[in-house]
């Protein structure tokens, strides 16, 4: 099937920078749209950044002109790449992938999910 790495978690300063990093990997046919997701303690789930192929990307109102995700399609991943990080971005990110792939000679399509990287901004 498909499985999502993600790197580039850590801990930075309030004003610093993150770089994530997601790899897709698998028998992977192609990839629809990529996105990264967070959950802060006692929060839900809340989408950060999308980029569907081919499509135009979206933002959470809370990191736009702050963060970019962009995609390597040529290696299946996809970065977000973090600035001006604040306290409040403090959570566990998850990479997504709404991904087609091939099992038992057919084409199939799966919503996958990284294992989740820790960003932890200190004031």
């Amino acid at each position: 099937q498909v499985q999502l790495v993600e790197s580039g978690g850590g801990l930075v300063q309030a004003g610093g920078s993150l770089r994530l990093s997601c790899a897709a990997a698998g028998s992977i046919f192609s990839i629809h749209a990529m996105a990264w997701y967070r959950q802060a303690p006692g929060k839900q789930r809340e989408l950060v950044a999308s980029m569907p192929s081919g499509g135009s990307t979206k933002y959470a109102d809370s990191v736009k002109g702050r963060f970019t995700i962009s995609r390597d399609n040529a290696r299946n991943t996809v970065y977000l790449q973090m600035n001006s990080l604040k306290p409040e971005d403090t959570a566990v990110y998850y990479c997504n992938a709404d991904c087609q792939y091939w099992r038992a000679g057919s084409l199939r399509r799966g919503d996958y999910w990284g294992q989740g990287t820790q960003v932890t901004v200190s004031s």
